[in-house]
């Protein structure tokens, strides 16, 4: 039983982790910031070091793509979350000043 109460309070610590990335704005843009170096890296290396191992098999090549894709599918979301709640704090900011 006790591996059960490890994954719960592993799960929850991680909840909270996310939760305070996400609330914040500086923090987020920070995780945001690293997570598009990480696709630019990523990028960057299967054009011009692993290009002729990822030519070798055409699975290799869609596998290191798609994994390049999902890490820059991650990057838009983030910025798209940043986006709407850089809107929703100004329009509580808004709405403090007019009562």
């Amino acid at each position: 039983m006790p591996v059960m109460a490890d994954r719960n309070s592993s799960w929850m610590m991680s909840k909270h982790l996310a939760k305070a990335i996400l609330r914040d704005r500086a923090e987020r843009r920070k995780w945001m910031f690293r997570l598009l170096m990480v696709a630019l890296g990523l990028m960057g290396t299967g054009l011009w070091l692993i290009d002729g191992w990822l030519e070798e098999s055409p699975w290799r090549f869609l596998a290191w793509w798609a994994m390049c894709a999902g890490v820059t599918g991650g990057v838009m979301l983030f910025a798209v979350y940043d986006m709407l709640m850089v809107v929703k704090e100004e329009r509580e900011k808004a709405d403090g000043k007019r009562k």
